[in-house]
């Protein structure tokens, strides 16, 4: 088998295989951070962390 052969299934292999795997993981951390989010939003006393994120969104930026 001719090293270009072997090289480009390596290549397609390995860029397939890791892209595709690491995008899984983000894509699956991403809507576990997102559930995780609105569940917190819908509590009746939400947690700290999530009113500390509150009020720094609800805080204007300074002009100068």
């Amino acid at each position: 088998m001719p090293f270009y052969l072997t090289a480009s299934i390596g290549f397609f292999l390995g860029f397939a295989f890791g892209v595709g795997c690491a995008l899984a993981v983000m894509y699956s951390i991403y809507m576990g951070g997102y559930r995780a989010a609105i569940r917190d939003s819908q509590l009746d006393t939400p947690p700290e962390r999530y009113r500390h994120a509150r009020e720094k969104l609800s805080v204007s930026p300074k002009k100068d």
